[in-house]
């Protein structure tokens, strides 16, 4: 799985199966999942919209597409093992009473294993009480918004398929987790409680105890950790795990796990590929190692 945000617009990019509430959802195979912001006076047949959407981004039947009017700048990333969920989220038109405001709580859930049919819905249930607690959690009296919508994808063709997903399975837990942590983040940020200049990253570390980790490159300690000039744009890898040897390698974690261990990989730190990738956000790993070896 790739993901990065252009021109407004969250991108998931891989070969997925896929459940999805939102605009002509249903359960398909995918090659793309996005979540676009809209203006606030959006006022467009919504389907028609995405349609024309995908198409200029040269996308016609193979893709599952939400809307909101929350800023891709607000978005907040959680990765949890082999769990990867993206949040946007408003909460101006609750239910009930309903308004006419266009703000929303979408999430997508990326699952880097295999998950059934059946476990894909069924993380659809997990994700929306993890939603629903998180609003009461902070106050709120209704468990979402009138246009809220949950997109789940998993890898396509791989083994060993989660054959449920509530919270008390290893998927669900984590799904849960996400949520529950992400949906207050993710509303401060749209909210202005917290200010970030582009989308948060957030990693569950078991590091000194179990927590969550937001990414922030501005005065990070540990700079420079590979190269004196380095770029750090990057250092929330978009293409991890990409299982390329390489440039890493799997190994075990601390939970009896295994997790894609890539510290020492410097691809995406020099500044020309770095800068090629900013240009390119579909550029494939191979193309980018080409490039490395051009430099």
């Amino acid at each position: 799985m790739r993901h990065f945000v252009r021109d407004d617009t969250l991108f998931l990019r891989g070969r997925f199966r896929a459940a999805s509430t939102g605009i002509n959802g249903g359960i398909a195979d995918v090659t793309t999942v996005l979540n676009h912001t809209v203006s606030r006076d959006f006022c467009d047949e919504p389907q028609r919209y995405l349609e024309l959407l995908a198409a200029r981004h040269g996308l016609f039947h193979e893709y599952f597409g939400l809307l909101t009017a929350v800023e891709m700048r607000h978005l907040c990333v959680l990765q949890y093992d082999f769990i990867t969920v993206f949040i946007t989220a408003g909460v101006t038109n609750p239910t009930p009473p309903v308004d006419n405001a266009p703000h929303t709580i979408n999430i997508v859930v990326h699952s880097r294993e295999g998950v059934c049919d059946a476990a894909l819905l069924e993380t659809i249930v997990t994700a929306t009480g993890a939603k629903a607690r998180a609003l009461h959690d902070l106050g709120y009296d209704f468990p979402g918004t009138t246009t809220d919508a949950v997109v789940v994808a998993c890898e396509r063709d791989v083994p060993g398929a989660h054959t449920y997903a509530g919270t008390l399975t290893e998927a669900g837990r984590r799904v849960h987790a996400a949520i529950l942590y992400g949906v207050p983040e993710a509303l401060a940020r749209h909210q202005g409680k917290v200010r970030r200049s582009g989308p948060s990253f957030f990693i569950y570390s078991r590091y000194g105890g179990d927590h969550w980790v937001e990414w922030v490159k501005e005065g990070c300690p540990y700079y420079p950790c590979h190269f004196p000039g380095q770029r750090c744009d990057y250092c929330y890898c978009p293409c991890y795990p990409c299982a390329d040897e390489e440039l890493g390698e799997w190994v075990e974690s601390s939970n009896g796990g295994r997790v894609w261990g890539c510290a020492g990989c410097t691809l995406l730190h020099v500044p020309a590929i770095a800068d090629y990738v900013k240009r390119n956000p579909e550029a494939t790993l191979a193309e980018l190692k080409r490039l490395r070896e051009r430099l």
